[in-house]
Order: C-alpha cells, then structure tokens, then sequence
C-alpha cells in the first residue's frame, strides 16, 4: 500500500487545489522565510491569479512559436500521437465479476473509456468489447474535462464500484458509484464530491472516507486526517467518525481493506506521520485496535488468512527491504511474530506483491534485472518456485484476483516490444502469450547494455544506454540521460514506443541512470541519499554523465538529460551544478525553490524525504542545492526547456514559473512552457501527451542534432 502510494503521490511525469498557495497572503507565511524572504516573483506563486497567468501566456507565445515552428515538430507530435492512439497496443486486464476490465485511450476516445469483455474472449486478436463508461461523452454531456483516476470495487461481488474521476487530471477527485453488471451509475447511489480524498468499501451500504470534511481535517500537505463512516442513504453530513490523525501529520490517514480467497477480511487505518513512515491499525465495528509495528512496515496483501508486509526497516529478526507475513488470527490477538518470506540480497530490491487465491506472487529486481518467484503457504510456512524467465528484461504482474489463481505476466525491454502472458500461479507450467505489441520502431542494428559508474564516495552506479552498435566511439552521438533519485521509486528497463520511434529512430542514444535515491537495490540505496545525504544523488548522476564521455559515448556538446517531479528538481540542481556537461536541460513539473517548497502545494507531506526548513542543519543543506536560489549571473548555462502544468495540484506550476522568471532576471536564455490542462502527469488525453513529448523532442533535436 506504501508503495503504490508514493508511486501515485509522486512519479507523476518522470515519464492539491485545496492546499496550493493561492493568494499572496498565503504565500507569504512560506516556512523559514520571514514576510517574503526578499522573493520578487512571489507573486507567480498565485496559481491562477489573473497577473501570473497573463505572464503564462506570455512566455507560452514566446516558446510555443519557436518548437512548434520547427519542422520537426510536425512528424514528432504525428508520430507520438499515432503511438498513443494506436488500436494494436496491448490492452491490460483487470478481473472483476470473472470479467476482463479494461480502460482505453484511442483516437476514437482520447479520454478513454472503460470496457470489459469475458476471460475467454480476451485473448482473441480483436475481442468484443462491450462499454461500461465512455469518459469523452460524460465530459462533453456535463461540460467537464473529466480524467478517469481508477475504480475501486466491493468484494467478493465486485459488481458495485467506486469510480474516481478528476477534472483535468488533479490529484484531486470525485467518487460516483457505479454497477458493473448494468454498465451505469447508480441512481441515488454514492457521490463523493471532489476532494483529495479515499474511499473503500466496508459492505454494500457502507464506505470509510477520508476526505475534507470542513475546516481543520486536513493537514499543511493538503490531506485528509479525518476518517469517517458514511452509509448508504445519509447525507456526508452525517458521516460519523471513526479515526483522527493530525493537522501536523505530513501526509493524512486513510483506510484499505483486505480480502482473500477464503473469505477473510481485514480493514486497516493507516495514519501516515511522515512520508515513510505510519502508524496502522485494525478497524471493526467495536473500535480501532492499534498494530505493534515499525513505521515502515506495511501490510501489502493477504492470502490464506496470512497478512503480508512489506518492510523498509528491521522488524526483529526480519531484515530490511524483506517480505514477511503473521496471520490475521494473531494480528487481530496482538501476538505480531513475523514469518520470513523473502530477504533480499544487497543487490536485490522488492518491486511489488501480488496474491492470487491460493499463492502469493513475489515480483523483485536483481542488479535491476527483473525476477519472479511465487510462494505458497503451508503449515511449515512458505515454499518458494522462481519463475524461469528471460536475463534482461523488466517483468510485472497483472490481473489478480483472490477468486483464482489466474495471472497475467508483463515482459518487457528496452528493444524488446512489451507482451502479455496467462499463467496459473499454482500449477508450475509456462505462462502462455496472450498478448503482443507490435514492434513500435525500427531496433535492427541497436543494443542495450549495462555499465557502472564511479561516484563521488566510490559507490558504482549502473546505468543502462541504447544505441547503435555500430556507433563511432568519438563523442558525437546526440544522446539523452534520464534519471528519478528518490521516494525509493526504481527506474527499470521497459519499452518505450516514443523514445525509439522519434529519438532511436534518428541515431540517438538513451541512457538510463540508476543513481542513489530510488528503489533500486531497495531501502538502503533510498536511504543513502534522504535529507541532508542528497548530494550523493546529485554525484552519482554527474558521474554516469563522465561515464558516458570517457568512453566516448557522447560528449558535453551531444548529451541532454530530463526527468520530471523529483526528477525536475534532480535536472535543476545538475543545471546548476555542472553547467559544463549538458548542452540541454528539460525540467519537468519540478520542485525548485527548496526553501519554499513546504508551503507550495502538496510539499509539506516531502518533509520525510527533503528535510525541512525549520531543522537548521536541513535549511542550510535546502539553501546550498535549492535550484531557484543558485542560479548565478554570467554563467555560461544551457538554455533549458522548462514545462509545466496549471492543473498540477501536487507539485505545483509556482516551482517551474519562478525558476525562469529568475532566469530571465539575471538575461539568462530559457524556454518556459505551461500547459493548461493533465495534472502532475500531463495526461488529461492522448492529445496533450503527444503535444508534450513533441515539445521536448523539437527541443532536443535543436540542441544536439543537426538539422
């Protein structure tokens, strides 16, 4: 559950309204900054107020023109917007009601709609796809941009759904019931108004919610502390609570329930303190009994009557970065004594657990190559069967369900177009292709492979680069770098449609640096670089970069890097840092001003992986890599392409604006761009994300390929 959220809260682009600063009174009570810490271009921090956005519109005239104008950005939006649009892609299955789910994004629906067709039916090369809800027409009947955020569903039934849905892709959201066997809303049913917020099913006429019920039930970070019990009928004014965090909590309290295939149900209350860590608890009827447990433990599936955590710290005997179990009978009695499952390999590192009906199936990384094992209990504990798989290539589990042991297996690779496989968990036999996407750009000549880099503390930092094999070793190959450093979020192989058809195609090169911060080689790799260890992340990227050059690679004057979120902030600070290695810089939905970031939009609940700075020692660290405070006059900069979006209530667009307002202050060159629409991740339709990726394409082929 951890894991999935931050993956939710933060990834975002690396490709809340509520709790924005959106009036310069509010803005001006930035932490540690006294009335307004001497900040001029305090005021593009009102998100949408009438001055900052004129300012928008300015700087949108300016550099739309000059990427959209170049000839290059016709065939790149034609061919990102043909990939996104494209009928052939692999449509993944989600079982509910012994049916295949799907949701669906084409040229025909560029918002999507959600479908489902029988088990049987899915594997056929064109399968018969009924509508349950088709979200461009509910948009244009209602006069909203509606973004489908996810449905979750009652067990066992799982015929009533909550389906979210956010206007123009915020984090925030409303919850409207649905029935999946009538394919439409319920009338009179459950409506949650937007909010950050959550919602699970406790029976068919009862929800726990977290949400903003008035003033005082969120927390600085914009989230829901407040837990409360809302039946079937009552107005959310009669909601009665169930659960209190606090408004200082740095993110906010929720609910989850668990089920499994022999009808055992657990209902949990995670109060999320920090980022990382939480305290939980079990909820019934009777009361909320709090779980003895590490704060970075958490409760992550259940099968056979056996609750599995995760872990992210030492819980007795069980090591971090396991996996471990103790049944729901003894969690329920407070007698918590962990059964090892899994324990990870110092080069190894958990990506995610999935339980079917009887097995519980363990997807994990091993030197950032992918491996699966499935586990199964018994009364001598857990007995383990690795899957036998391909070397180098990134797998993942798909459409499980505690009604059977059915699974789908995602395989991919940097060359390697994704497929979809069906397999029983339990039976031990090769999982059969179901599913297969065609090859989306030309690979013939080109290889993917693996090297490490010396960082600044001698820890080696692999890294991946695709490129032509026959490539001259003579520093001129056009070459883009990405990275995320941070949330203990990995970075694995996996086919990317866009970067091959528009950047491979071309003779580019792609790197991908697996630097401290991210998830890795699990916990501890994270942890090396929180708070005020973050500079090993900022080295470890520079030093894949030096890498790349000394063996000849590409060069300072061949090499552009990007990433968005925290990967933004990453670029800023390698911005500042080593204006000497890069000849461009794309920022993306950054984080940039670290001396304010805590008062901007959802930054607060960041504490646990920045610092504050109200913690001397953090501030001083915030201040000395912060990349809106270090930008320097008369230095010799790459021009950036900096973008953003307006509708982004998590990070906020205040980060991006005012790190190129500075810029251009001080007559440094830069291209800003903010887009209206897409939230955090950009994806409001197929549309706006072809319009993104072509924007940034035009701009490295400016900057590193002739013309």
């Amino acid at each position: 559950m951890a894991r999935a959220r931050i993956g939710m809260w933060l990834a975002g682009a690396a490709l809340v309204a509520s709790g924005a600063i959106a009036d310069a009174a509010l803005a001006q009570r930035g932490p540690g900054n006294g009335a307004n810490g001497g900040d001029p271009y305090i005021w593009l921090e009102d998100k949408d107020g009438a001055r900052a956005q004129a300012w928008v519109a300015a700087e949108n005239a300016r550099t739309l023109p000059r990427l959209q104008n170049d000839p290059r950005y016709k065939s790149f939006y034609a061919e990102a917007l043909a990939i996104a649009a494209a009928k052939d892609r692999i449509p993944m299955p989600q079982q509910a009601m012994g049916r295949i789910i799907n949701f669906w994004r084409d040229a025909d629906h560029p918002q999507g709609v959600l479908r489902w067709t029988t088990t049987d039916d899915y594997a056929a090369a064109q399968p018969a796809w009924r509508t349950l809800l088709d979200v461009d027409a509910l948009s244009k009947a209602e006069g909203r941009k509606w973004v489908y955020k996810g449905m979750t569903c009652l067990d066992p039934e799982e015929r009533l759904c909550l389906i979210a849905l956010s206007e123009g892709g915020e984090d925030a959201v409303t919850y409207r019931e649905f029935d999946l066997a009538a394919g439409a809303f319920v009338a009179n049913g459950f409506v949650l108004p937007t909010s950050k917020q959550g919602a699970v099913w406790v029976d068919k006429d009862t929800l726990l919610v977290s949400r903003d019920w008035g003033a005082g039930t969120m927390t600085a970070s914009s989230y829901p502390f407040v837990v409360k019990k809302v039946v079937r009928g009552a107005p959310l004014s009669a909601a009665t609570e169930v659960f209190r965090g606090a408004p200082e909590d740095q993110l906010g309290s929720y609910a989850s329930v668990m089920t499994d295939g022999q009808g055992h149900r657990a209902v949990f209350i995670e109060r999320q303190k920090t980022f990382f860590g939480a305290e939980r608890a079990l909820w019934t009827p009777a009361g909320v009994t709090k779980l003895d447990l590490p704060a970075r433990t958490a409760p992550a599936a259940m099968v056979d009557g056996r609750v599995v955590f995760t872990t992210s710290e030492p819980w007795g005997a069980i090591p971090t970065g396991a996996v471990a179990s103790v049944s729901l009978t003894d969690l329920q009695a407070g007698r918590i004594a962990p059964t090892l499952i899994f324990a990870p390999t110092p080069r190894q590192a958990v990506a995610a657990v999935e339980a079917t009906r009887h097995h519980l199936i363990l997807d994990y990384t091993d030197n950032v190559r992918g491996r699966i094992t499935v586990f199964t209990p018994g009364a001598a504990g857990w007995t383990a069967r690795p899957m036998a798989l391909p070397d180098n290539a990134s797998f993942g589990i798909a459409g499980t369900s505690e009604r059977n042991d059915t699974a789908f297996l995602v395989t991919t690779g940097f060359l390697t177009p994704t497929t979809l496989a069906r397999f029983d968990a339990g039976s031990g036999a090769a999982p059969v292709q179901v599913k297969a996407l065609p090859a989306k750009f030309d690979a013939a000549g080109l290889v993917a492979e693996q090297y490490e880099a010396v960082s600044s503390d001698g820890t080696k930092v692999p890294y991946f680069i695709v490129h032509r094999r026959d490539a001259a070793r003579d520093g001129a190959t056009p070459t883009i770098m990405t990275a995320y450093g941070g949330f203990e979020l990995p970075m694995l192989p996996g086919y990317s449609a866009s970067t091959g058809k528009l950047w491979l195609e071309r003779g580019g090169a792609y790197v991908l640096a697996n630097i401290r911060g991210g998830g890795e080689f699990g916990p501890t790799w994270h942890d090396a670089g929180r708070k005020t260890k973050r500079q090993v992340i900022y080295d470890d990227f520079a030093a894949v970069a030096r890498d790349l050059m000394t063996r000849r690679f590409t060069s300072a004057a061949k090499l552009g890097i990007y990433g968005g979120s925290n990967g933004g902030l990453l670029m800023g600070v390698q911005f500042n840092q080593h204006p000497e290695l890069w000849k461009a810089v794309t920022i993306q939905v950054p984080l940039l001003d670290m001396l304010r970031y805590e008062g901007i939009a959802a930054g607060a609940s960041w504490v646990d992986e920045y610092g504050s700075v109200t913690v001397p020692e953090e501030r001083a660290f915030l201040a000395k890599i912060s990349p809106y405070h270090n930008i320097r006059r008369g230095v010799a900069y790459p021009e950036p392409y900096i973008w953003t979006t307006t509708k982004d209530d998590r990070v906020g667009p205040q980060h991006a604006r005012k790190f190129a307002a500075r810029l251009k202050e001080y007559g440094l060159p830069y291209l800003f761009y903010e887009d209206t629409a897409g939230g955090h991740s950009g994806d409001a339709d197929i549309e706006q994300g072809a319009r993104l990726q072509a924007l940034q394409m035009t701009y490295f082929a400016q900057k590193l390929m002739a013309r």
